[in-house]
């Protein structure tokens, strides 16, 4: 026995030497370089390739079974005048004697040069397509007939099925992969869009499953539309585990910096770290201690997707730590509008929870920090598409003025009006001594496009917000809210409410920008606001003071302040309660009309230069800029005023005929010379306003024409007096009655 186990051991040694010396023979006797065109074919038949080798094929056979590919291209049998791949070399060895018992082990793999060009023709044709097909046959060729295949057992396994119950699977064992010098370009014809990954070098660690894998890789990505440049650096380590479906990428460091037009010649530096994990089993990716830097910008969060493979749903959370916008905008070439305050934006913080899917994304419980203001809510994207955008957001203070573009610098129109105004104002004073101010011409509003249409055109929006201070045009709104939406180019302006100086306002309107030519409409109301705090805020003299009630409904059209104006229509309402009309003594001037009557010169000094009244009212119907006030009326102490007149918007100018009735205050007056008769009760006294609106009541005269025909009515009274106690019942009562109808006339 032991001769005949010491023979099959000489035999099993002798023909391990033979196979030895025969993998010698092979790989010193054989040259697969002699059989590059074989290769070629097969290739081109069996893999849709053409395959150019034109440098040397080196390989080896035992213990390691190895290839050396040099100076290689590859191209689709499609487009063989086109390839896709060229490499410089390529490098590999398997051992033999692991891959029966299904391991693959692996010395380093080395890609040196890999040059990988894809693109699109106009017909968006791939130079890729064909691969794996057979080769297209020239024209008349007869495809070879195909031999005929075994008939299959019905109960035969599907080609996919897994091993049987005792087969190994697959084991992975490499000993390192190194890619280096390698470029990678897509262009797409039909678009003329180009992508491309350059310096690509790539290496790792041992590649063994279940265990923590090295990885490093750096690049320079870029693209042609826009045009920028990226450089990148990716480390960690990789861990995946097949059986699972298991795959990590623990302690990941990315970094880089890009350029490029969109930045204008700035520089963007960016980092990002965590923990990246995707188990395709459950369905679930996460990345975990997520850090991220973006010039300045600091954030901290978490991210998981569900669902990976059928409707992906994120959630996760976000913190930005407090920084500057303004800097970081200006650093990445991002040029803001000018703002009232230099210093806006400049302390921006974010805390929020993320939700989102393919199509959406939304900040959820999130908390804004604006400057001096704090905002809570929810803001979201429902559709990436459409750029739906939805905002639910409360909010404590916030001074818009500080955001809103400066003061407009003084265009030659509005100076030339602002001359006009103040030549007619030096000469207008509230005693009324002065010739009447003639009517303003020069056009107070500008033609400068306002609205930005193409973009209103396509906004989605939904916003909703509540502020509890306000500031908008120097206007000190309390518990703001607003309710507004836009979709399909129609934008409307559901619900505006607020509290103003102790009074109220509220609002809706709507803009039309679907058609050429925008439509506006709005309805306004305010309730017992002072008129006087409202003129302060907007830099304008205080010409009247009162408690304004008013609503308005207008509409115009057009895209430019004048547009607005030229076409503005509808009603407006409105009621002052117990006003002033600063610096405009009507008492004084009606006191002085009387003391003309009484042919008696004024001995003192008016008391105020205001005229305080009970309630000032009227109606406005506007029509292409012109607002016509047939019903306005005053009640002044001891007065009554009705009014009836226009007030042109195109030029900020009014013209008005005002009647003065003196209701019989029999109280004492400032001067005896202007003492209240009897006679005069009754009497409407003229006045005619006219002038620039902002000059108020100090635009206003008693009208010396139709001053003369009260004085002759005045005197024939007096004449009618006389004669009756005169002729007493001399004269018969027919007589009279015609001597006064004489005299009144």
């Amino acid at each position: 026995m032991k001769s005949l186990g010491k023979i099959l051991g000489l035999v099993i040694l002798g023909l391990l030497l033979i196979i030895v010396a025969l993998g010698f023979a092979l790989t010193h006797l054989f040259d697969p370089n002699d059989y590059k065109d074989e290769i070629r074919e097969l290739a081109r038949n069996k893999a849709g390739l053409e395959l150019a080798i034109n440098g040397d094929i080196g390989w080896s056979l035992f213990p390691w079974l190895g290839l050396e590919l040099h100076e290689t291209t590859l191209a689709s049998t499609q487009t063989p005048e086109q390839p896709f791949a060229d490499l410089r070399m390529l490098g590999l060895s398997v051992r033999v004697m692991p891959l029966l018992s299904r391991e693959v082990q692996m010395s380093d793999i080395t890609v040196n040069g890999l040059n990988l060009t894809l693109s699109r023709d106009e017909q968006g044709r791939g130079n890729w397509e064909g691969i794996g097909e057979p080769p297209r046959l020239a024209t008349g060729e007869q495809p070879p007939m195909p031999a005929e295949a075994p008939a299959e057992p019905a109960d035969a396994a599907p080609a996919d099925a897994a091993p049987a119950a005792g087969g190994k699977p697959l084991k992975l064992d490499i000993d390192s992969l190194t890619v280096s010098d390698a470029r990678v370009t897509y262009h797409d014809a039909t678009t003329g869009q180009q992508y491309s990954a350059e310096g690509i070098e790539l290496s790792t660690g041992a590649i063994r499953e279940g265990t923590a894998i090295p990885v490093k890789l750096n690049a320079f990505f870029g693209s042609n539309k826009p045009v920028m440049r990226a450089r990148t650096e990716l480390q960690g380590s990789l861990r995946f585990d097949n059986k699972l479906k298991r795959y990590q990428f623990e302690d990941l460091r990315l970094a880089g910096e890009a350029s490029g037009e969109p930045l204008n010649g700035k520089t963007l530096t960016f980092s990002a770290q965590g923990q990246l994990l995707v188990d395709r089993a459950a369905q679930v990716a996460e990345w975990n201690g997520l850090k991220l830097t973006a010039n300045e910008l600091r954030g901290l969060g978490e991210l998981k997707i569900r669902d990976l493979e059928s409707q992906p749903k994120l959630s996760g959370a976000l913190s930005v730590a407090q920084f500057n916008l303004r800097q970081l905008l200006e650093g990445l070439g991002q040029q803001l509008p000018a703002m009232a305050d230099a210093s806006a934006l400049s302390k921006v913080e974010l805390v929020t929870r993320l939700a989102g899917s393919q199509t959406s994304l939304t900040l959820e419980e999130a908390t804004l920090k604006l400057d001096d203001s704090t905002f809570t809510g929810e803001i979201a994207i429902s559709d990436f598409a459409r750029q739906a955008l939805r905002l639910n957001l409360k909010g404590d203070r916030l001074d818009l003025d500080r955001y809103l573009p400066p003061a407009a610098k003084e265009t030659p129109e509005s100076a030339a009006r602002q001359s006009e105004v103040k030549t007619t104002e030096a000469t207008a004073v509230g005693s009324g001594t002065t010739p009447l101010p003639d009517k303003p011409t020069q056009q107070a509003w500008s033609s400068e496009k306002m609205l930005p249409l193409e973009q209103l055109r396509s906004l989605d929006a939904n916003l909703n917000l509540a502020v509890g201070n306000l500031t908008v045009r120097k206007l000190p709104l309390e518990n703001f809210v607003l309710k507004a939406r836009s979709q399909g180019g129609l934008l409307t302006l559901q619900e505006l409410r607020s509290n103003l100086y102790g009074g109220g306002l509220e609002a809706a309107a709507s803009l039309d920008v679907r058609p050429p030519t925008p439509l506006l409409s709005v309805q306004k109301r305010f309730n017992r606001i002072p008129v006087e705090r409202l003129l302060e805020s907007q830099g304008e003299k205080v010409t009247l003071k009162g408690l304004l009630n008013l609503d308005a409904d207008l509409r115009t059209q057009g895209n430019s302040q004048k547009d607005w104006v030229d076409h503005l229509g509808g009603t407006i309402g409105f009621i002052v309660d117990n006003g002033v009309l600063v610096d405009a003594n009507l008492e004084q001037q009606l006191c002085r009309a009387i003391a003309t009557l009484n042919r008696k010169v004024l001995t003192s000094e008016p008391r105020s230069k205001d005229t305080p009244f009970r309630e000032l009212k009227g109606n406005l119907t506007l029509r292409d800029g012109v607002a016509s006030n047939p019903d306005l009326k005053a009640s002044i102490p001891g007065l009554t005023v009705n009014g009836n007149g226009d007030v042109d918007l195109r030029v900020l100018g009014m013209d008005y005929r005002v009647g003065i009735l003196i209701e019989g205050d029999m109280g004492a007056m400032p001067d005896p010379a202007c003492q209240v008769n009897e006679r005069y009760v009754g009497i409407e006294w003229p006045l005619r306003c006219r002038g620039p609106l902002e000059l108020g009541a100090k635009a206003c005269r008693f009208d010396k024409d139709a001053l003369g025909k009260v004085a002759g009515k005045l005197a024939g009274e007096k004449l009618s007096e006389k004669l009756e106690e005169k002729l007493g019942d001399k004269v018969s009562p027919e007589l009279k009655d015609a001597l006064k109808g004489l005299f009144k006339r």
